[in-house]
């Protein structure tokens, strides 16, 4: 499979969102107020930069405002995982919330011109498969169908939705400047959130303020300015497969940090996991009736 600039820039992005879950799970903060301070430290950062260089372009309305309807459902995809990793456990949020690709499929069947191609519902069922053996099928009879659970597929709703737009809206606006308003818009919208929700915007640790900064840097402007790029030039429905394997890294660094256990089970399904993401890579297409018939 040939690197290009798109799979490098979606590789970097997955390795820079991989950490989010560590973070989150220390519990420096309430989930709302930690997905309002990675927006809106990351805008403050990215704000200046894209003034002062002069990179920023207006849009036309529409896609202003599709731009800013990104940067809401991202905004609702990162608090509500939030909470769900923080009121469960990061495993089954991870989980739930992985079943983006299922969505983005079926939305993409639905409303793009451009269909999923077989390779993708082949490397879906195979990449799913591997997230059941990683996380170990006797997880699912102890599902918890409470408000986290609903959060976490919310979740990936939210995300799938986010993608699908922004898709359509990166052909037609760069990156920088779309990244910009979609920040803008997470920023406003998260802190009217937690202003009526009565969360508190001061008190934290030291740690907490160097954490929500890390965040800001890492698993929003370094992540999602290299997955933007790839989403403007790849496929949308291969993006969220491949963000897949960010629950392989995260479980690696879970257990590096976290001491959480590495069991074969979870190397197995890891490697069947990224074995799905790679059929979707796959440039011909794949046909079971063709593989069946020879045998």
């Amino acid at each position: 499979m040939k690197l290009t600039k798109p799979r490098l820039a979606l590789i970097c992005g997955i390795l820079c969102i991989s950490i989010f879950p560590i973070l989150i799970k220390l519990r420096l903060a309430s989930g709302l107020i930690s997905a309002f301070y990675r927006m809106f430290l990351a805008v403050v950062l990215l704000l200046p930069y894209v003034l002062l260089s002069k990179n920023f372009k207006f849009p036309t309305l529409k896609l202003t405002l599709l731009a800013a309807l990104c940067g809401i459902l991202f905004a609702s995809d990162v608090a509500v995982w939030n909470i769900a990793i923080q009121d469960s456990s990061a495993t089954q949020a991870s989980l739930l919330t992985n079943l983006s690709p299922l969505w983005v499929g079926i939305g993409s069947f639905l409303f793009l011109k451009s269909k999923p191609a077989t390779n993708f519902w082949i490397g879906t069922v195979v990449s799913l498969f591997g997230m059941v053996t990683l996380v170990g099928f006797s997880f699912f009879l102890e599902l918890n169908f409470d408000q986290a659970f609903l959060f976490a597929v919310l979740s990936g709703i939210f995300y799938s939705i986010y993608l699908l737009v922004s898709k359509n809206v990166l052909s037609h606006v760069d990156v920088l400047s779309f990244m910009t308003i979609s920040l803008l818009a997470s920023s406003a919208y998260l802190g009217i959130l937690c202003y009526a929700l009565d969360e508190s915007f001061t008190g934290f640790s030291n740690t907490g303020w160097f954490v929500f900064v890390l965040q800001a840097i890492i698993c929003q402007l370094c992540a999602w300015l290299s997955i933007s790029y790839a989403t403007q030039h790849m496929r949308a429905t291969r993006v969220s497969l491949s963000l897949l394997s960010q629950a392989v890294i995260t479980s690696i660094l879970a257990w590096l940090f976290l001491e959480e256990q590495i069991t074969l089970q979870m190397v197995f399904g890891g490697m069947i996991l990224l074995f799905g993401i790679r059929i979707t890579f796959y440039d011909k297409t794949i046909s079971l009736g063709r593989f069946f018939s020879k045998n």
